[in-house]
């Protein structure tokens, strides 16, 4: 059940900021365009509003999903990979490569969330926690902020640890999986959502080449 809320959690969020992102992206540009146009009254208005935040935070929002998208990554077997020398192992020995990776992708995400979680404790985290919960933060630097948006940037920083630490428990979920069944996630490319290979056989039959040359 919580692996569930997990998996929708993490769909949920890269859907919300990749859409999110287009649409400000979007806006921003539109209301570029619209600044130009001599329309008395609409580009009057069009100039009083403001859009400098746009860009940064359609960055940040494009980091937080690629963050989370690397961990959705893991979890469908969607990242690219090179098993060339892999597949020509015998079985037993790319069993054995197959944990060397698995294990590397765990120590790599939890050392990056690690780090991660360092660096924002100490860029300003210590000091919100700490200054929310009414304790003394007379020795604490309350961080500094993004420019155009003024948030802390400890707080847009946290998505390292957060993406990381959740890439870090997607690689255990996958290893479990490998010792359970011997099987790795993979995404079938050729496997397109909405077609069904039944329906759709009589349709991409007429595409096949004709054998022996034109007829």
């Amino acid at each position: 059940m919580l692996n569930k809320l997990l998996d929708h959690f993490e769909e949920w969020m890269i859907t919300f900021l990749m859409g999110g992102a287009t649409f400000i992206i979007f806006l921003s540009v539109a209301h570029r365009y619209g600044t130009g146009l001599p329309i008395p009254g609409v580009q009057d208005y069009l100039l009083s509003l403001h859009f400098e935040w746009a860009q940064e935070l359609a960055i940040i929002m494009f980091v937080w999903m690629a963050k989370f998208g690397a961990a959705y990554g893991v979890r469908m077997g969607v990242h690219v990979g090179v098993d060339v020398l892999v597949s020509r192992l015998p079985s037993e020995w790319r069993q054995r490569a197959t944990y060397v990776a698995l294990a590397c992708g765990m120590l790599f995400t939890g050392i990056i969330g690690t780090l991660g979680l360092t660096f924002v404790w100490e860029n300003g985290m210590h000091y919100a926690i700490f200054n929310k919960l009414g304790l003394d933060v007379s020795a604490l630097t309350e961080g500094p902020t993004t420019p155009d948006l003024e948030w802390p940037t400890w707080f847009v920083y946290s998505v390292v640890p957060m993406g990381s630490y959740l890439m870090c428990l997607r690689f255990i979920q996958v290893t479990i999986a490998f010792w359970r069944t011997g099987e790795m996630p993979h995404q079938d490319e050729s496997q397109v959502d909405g077609l069904d290979d039944d329906d759709d056989d009589g349709m991409f039959a007429t595409a096949k080449p004709a054998r022996g040359g034109a007829q």
